[in-house]
């Protein structure tokens, strides 16, 4: 009779190191098997089947593999739905309890209950736990219990609440490897088996953290032209790399950079509170009157940088070649979808989900509400960024923008397909109309 096992279901936390889950399981007596599932339920709906995010994960499993194998163990990966993978493992395996972390977005929500469900049928434990974020839900809120719809009073109690030395604590795992099940090595199914492409030369960035750009965070981060951001969000997205160790490391260096981990965890409380802003809805509910016009040729301009604004242009580009875009200029983009162009700022979210290497539901939608003036501490509606005034600040050299737009300048760089005044002016009129019976 085999011997009584643990499962450990990795997500969105593809390390050994650090991981609270993980740490739970070692530790709950049983030999623990770890595991991943390739969701179909996810990819099936991915545009594209050259994803670079999906290249990314099996990286990142391929690298767990090599450590698990180290340690005569091996991961279980599964391409298909999570009920199936469940199926196939109690039918293997004498599965006593299933450990994993926290996911907060609509359908990791369903999918969680619908197996903690099944599990909890055959009289399996299901534990999930705090591990994407320092504080989640409803763990910083204000005194009444409510929770925070505006940042800067949610980032004071998060400083206030802070305990770093509890709240960055490492999860203790490396004494307890000895725990995972040994097992001969599975193979991880290959991308092309599960219908996607390797795509050649893609770089993607350090997970390790840069000290001295954190100290130089504040004076640099609002520059295209330099390399002044860390680049971590992917690894903050799929968990390659610790929330606890990297607050850790940037809270005595950066309390700017702090500030955006800050501002990831306020968003994640918000889709967790307001779930309708993750099905598609404006936060500030009366921004859904507005009427967006419908110009499938402006939206093209736009994804292509071909707007004849270069700071847009420069963003757009940056995003289509490399899966990124400098946080800035996510702004001027985002601002000039909605507000020059005044196409529906889901457009924008929906292209930025499709192709952001570090796409995260509750930073995307968070951030389009934002530029839209929809979301939750926005900016007013009658913000409308100006490109030009931009790009004089934050790009007064062109170093950005002409690296994304070499023909800057010459014959066959487009005209703007819409005039800055006249775009302003049309935007403050068409939110107005749409706001007035609410205000």
């Amino acid at each position: 009779m085999p011997s009584p096992i643990a499962i450990m279901w990795f997500r969105r936390d593809l390390r050994l190191n650090d991981n609270t889950a993980l740490a739970a399981a070692l530790q709950s007596g049983y030999t623990v098997l770890p595991i991943f599932v390739f969701d179909r339920e996810i990819l099936d709906k991915l545009p594209s089947k050259a994803d670079r995010r999906v290249q990314f994960i099996h990286d990142a499993l391929a690298h767990m593999q090599v450590q698990l194998v180290g340690f005569g163990s091996s991961l279980w990966v599964h391409y298909g739905t999570p009920e199936s993978a469940f199926e196939a493992l109690t039918n293997q395996f004498e599965v006593k309890a299933v450990y994993t972390n926290h996911d907060y977005e609509p359908y990791a929500k369903q999918r969680d209950t619908a197996i903690g469900g099944w599990l909890s049928a055959q009289e399996i434990d299901f534990h999930a736990f705090k591990d994407q974020v320092i504080f989640e839900k409803k763990e910083v809120t204000k005194d009444d219990g409510l929770p925070y719809t505006v940042f800067t009073p949610y980032s004071k109690k998060w400083k206030a609440k802070l305990v770093p030395e509890r709240d960055f604590a490492e999860q203790q795992t490396e004494p307890y490897f000895g725990q995972f099940l040994k097992l001969p090595v599975r193979e991880i199914p290959s991308l092309e088996s599960m219908g996607f492409v390797r795509e050649d030369g893609v770089d993607f960035p350090s997970a390790k953290a840069d000290h001295s750009l954190m100290k130089a965070y504040a004076q640099q981060r609002d520059l295209p032209g330099l390399r002044g951001t860390s680049r971590l969000g992917v690894h903050l997205r799929f968990g390659t790399i610790s929330i606890r160790q990297l607050a850790w490391e940037a809270y005595p260096l950066s309390e700017t950079f702090l500030n955006e981990l800050i501002w990831r965890d306020f968003y994640h409380m918000i889709l967790w509170n307001f779930p309708h802003v993750g099905e598609g809805k404006a936060f500030r509910k009366e921004y859904d009157a507005i009427r967006w016009r419908d110009s499938e040729a402006d939206y093209e301009a736009w994804k292509n940088g071909q707007t004849g604004y270069p700071i847009v242009d420069a963003g757009m580009r940056e995003l289509n070649a490399t899966g990124f875009m400098h946080n800035r200029v996510r702004m001027i983009v985002a601002s000039f979808l909605t507000k020059h162009l005044l196409l529906d700022w889901r457009l924008g979210e929906a292209y930025f989900a499709e192709k952001l290497l570090d796409f995260d539901l509750a930073a995307n939608n968070g951030g389009w509400q934002w530029a839209a003036g929809s979301g939750c501490d926005a900016a007013p509606y009658f913000r409308v960024f100006n490109p030009r005034l931009q790009t004089e600040k934050f790009d007064k050299q062109l170093v950005y923008i002409r690296k994304w737009v070499p023909e800057l300048n010459s014959f066959s760089y487009p005209k703007p397909i819409v005039d800055h005044d006249f775009a302003r002016k049309r935007c403050l009129e068409v939110y107005a109309a749409a706001l007035k019976p609410a205000q």
